[in-house]
């Protein structure tokens, strides 16, 4: 499951909630009909009434979520699609869920570790890879560095550049 939203709060008396998107493509939420809502592990099935955006966010309402008090229940819950439903992306372009998780092999020293976590830095993504001989390596998401991406093989071939692990 992908997290697109998270319901922020409610919004009025007649069971409107504020939702925080969680992706880069909130026009998705239009067009959608049915959405999956995640409560700390409890999973339903919602049926989305209207959507209309709001200052930074967007207001949500759900069919039988008719008050403010029914509403409340649901703050706080993170609105999902499965892996399957996500918005396509370019070729060579991935989700962070597709990446977490990838064997990292260096062209010279082979495996280096597993990416635990990707940091956003607005330059370029940074890839947090735990490496059992190196300890945390922060590899840049850049040409020069990754070399291929293979999510059927699960591995990322990179170049390291000088400097970015000690050996």
């Amino acid at each position: 499951m992908v997290s697109i939203g998270r319901l922020a709060g409610t919004f009025g008396v007649r069971g409107s909630l504020k939702m925080v998107a969680l992706t880069d493509f909130p026009e998705r939420f239009h067009s959608m009909q049915r959405v999956i809502l995640n409560q700390g592990g409890r999973l339903q099935t919602l049926t989305i009434e209207s959507v209309q955006p709001h200052q930074q966010q967007f207001l949500i309402k759900f069919e039988g979520v008719d008050n403010k008090e029914e509403a409340r229940l649901l703050v706080n819950a993170l609105l999902q699609v499965e892996e399957k439903d996500v918005h396509p992306l370019p070729e060579g372009v991935y989700y962070h869920f597709q990446l977490i998780g990838l064997q990292v092999f260096d062209r010279e020293r082979g495996l280096l570790g597993e990416i635990s976590d990707i940091l956003e830095t607005g330059a370029n993504d940074v890839y947090v890879v735990q490496s059992p001989r190196y300890g945390e390596v922060l590899l840049p998401s850049t040409e020069e560095v990754v070399l291929d991406i293979d999510l059927d093989k699960g591995r990322v071939d990179v170049d390291l550049l000088p400097g970015l692990i000690e050996d």
